[in-house]
């Protein structure tokens, strides 16, 4: 749905101070919804993305989502920082342990009816030992698209687009303000504002 995403990785992002309880610990609690709700949209797509980029057909990848999904459900009241690290390490760990267990399933199911035997090899790929650095990019990738979301719909679209054309699709403000009927000053007061608010999404979800 969002193009590219430069105008997100070209600023450091500041750590806010939490102003609830991080993600992990209301994940915690079975019945917050909106915690597990906030989890998906931003953990979801990133593991499915990482399991189609080693070559799952749709249904293996989605299987992948569920079972780490069930994974992270059965261990997250027992998950510590201390001696775990982080928790996207984490998860990233886990997504790869599916994953490899998966490709073994196949390369079983293949032997037993004769079919080729290759499939073990791809998990020796030496991209799947960066998975961390994928996962992370993919993780930044996907939070980006959520603060958008979320963004766009609280602004104007004339906010938005001033944001989004100057800031991402790289158009001057001169040529912005006329597409759009204003000043480029207002248009740089627009941006200003929608990134703002961006920025404010995407650090208080990265302190969760």
């Amino acid at each position: 749905m969002f193009g590219d995403f430069h105008v997100f990785t070209s600023h450091p992002l500041s750590v806010a101070p939490l102003t609830r309880p991080s993600l992990l610990l209301r994940l915690r609690d079975r019945g917050n919804h909106e915690a597990w709700s906030e989890f998906l949209e931003l953990y979801e797509p990133v593991i499915y993305r990482i399991a189609k980029r080693r070559q799952m057909q749709d249904a293996d990848a989605r299987e992948i989502v569920q079972e780490v999904l069930l994974r992270v459900a059965r261990a997250i009241d027992r998950f510590d920082p201390d001696t775990a690290g982080s928790f996207r390490g984490w998860l990233s760990q886990t997504t790869r342990r599916v994953t490899v267990d998966r490709f073994r399933r196949m390369a079983n199911r293949e032997s037993a009816i004769g079919g080729p035997t290759d499939l073990l090899s791809i998990q020796r790929d030496p991209v799947v030992d960066q998975l961390q650095s994928e996962f992370d990019c993919q993780q930044r990738r996907q939070l980006f698209h959520c603060a958008a979301q979320h963004v766009q719909s609280m602004v104007s679209d004339t906010a938005w687009q001033s944001f989004w054309q100057t800031a991402v699709e790289n158009r001057t403000a001169d040529e912005v303000a006329a597409r759009l009927g204003t000043s480029p000053g207002a248009i740089y007061v627009a941006r200003c504002r929608v990134l703002k608010r961006i920025r404010e999404f995407i650090e208080q979800r990265e302190a969760d």
